[in-house]
């Protein structure tokens, strides 16, 4: 390759292909990279008379990528994020006097009871950055990796990108928690029997609980299903309502009026971790943040990378 060609390339263009790529919609690469629309659609035509190829063509709200699109998107990822890395290693990174914004991918639970007292913290160490904070799930952490939507997020996974890096910040233990005021602990006959709330993103009425019961042939009733865990205080208060949540999150509740037990009957422990895209790895200011979230986000038991 004559490298001599690459003096044609501006790399802000490369980097409007690829939200592009991502996007599949004008508006939308202009808001993410906070451009207008106008020098999107200039950029769009530059980079059709740079690669000799219309590049998108629109199919209905889309923009739907030619097969060269998708050819030199295969190399020009790889190249730009080795690119970031490159760029990364030439500066510091200094809280005290950073007006940097991070991108950060929260599940619920995660966001309700480890947030805050890192929050805290970070308004001491670093009072100039900004947080935003998404909400994230074991299904969408990945798509919002790979767009960009995110550098980091912290909640339970599956399988994830091959360029992707996973820690495991705790070990979560489920529980149940009430607002009846009965001394006595909750019997498996009883959970099975009373009124059950189930917190799910995409209005499920069935959680992990229900596959743990139905494998000793028991089941539960759930009567309502909610997006967030916040409004559990005023929902379950005066009723018999029952609800898992995980440890963590029963702590945090505790204030509320909730109080929370060990469910009756055994479950596996769930694991709560930390994933962001190898790219980012030698970035300082992401490296930075990734370690006040251990600090804040995980315990002892929390283990090294997995592979």
């Amino acid at each position: 390759m004559n490298r001599n060609e690459l003096r044609k390339a501006d790399i802000n263009l490369m980097v409007v292909f690829e939200t592009l790529m991502q996007e599949r919609n004008v508006t939308r690469a202009a808001e993410k990279l906070f451009l207008g629309q106008p020098t999107i659609s200039a950029a769009l035509n530059r980079l059709r008379a740079l690669f000799n190829d219309p590049l998108f063509i629109r199919v209905g709200h889309r923009m739907e990528p030619t097969a060269r699109a998708s050819e030199i998107i295969s190399h020009l990822s790889p190249a730009l994020d080795a690119m970031s890395v490159a760029l990364s290693l030439t500066r510091e990174f200094d809280p005290a006097s950073s007006d940097m914004t991070f991108r950060i991918g929260l599940s619920d639970d995660v966001e309700y009871s480890l947030l805050p007292p890192m929050l805290r913290a970070i308004r001491e160490e670093a009072p100039g950055i900004v947080l935003v904070i998404k909400q994230v799930n074991f299904w969408n952490v990945s798509e919002l990796l790979m767009s960009g939507d995110i550098t980091v997020g912290v909640c339970l996974t599956r399988e994830l990108p091959a360029n992707a890096k996973r820690k495991m910040l705790r070990i979560m233990r489920p529980m149940v928690v009430r607002a009846d005021a009965s001394p006595e602990p909750i019997t498996l006959d009883e959970y099975c029997t009373r009124p059950h709330v189930v917190v799910s993103h995409v209005a499920n009425i069935s959680s992990f609980a229900d596959e743990w019961l139905a494998a000793i042939g028991r089941k539960r009733t759930a009567v309502l299903s909610v997006p967030q865990y916040s409004t559990l205080p005023a929902l379950m208060e005066g009723t018999d309502l029952l609800c898992n949540l995980p440890d963590h999150l029963t702590r945090a509740m505790a204030r509320t009026g909730l109080r929370g037990e060990p469910l009756p009957f055994v479950t596996p422990d769930l694991e709560l971790s930390m994933v962001w895209l190898s790219v980012m790895d030698t970035d300082p200011a992401e490296r930075w943040l990734r370690k006040r979230l251990e600090a804040f986000m995980g315990d002892a038991g929390a283990s090294s990378p997995a592979p």
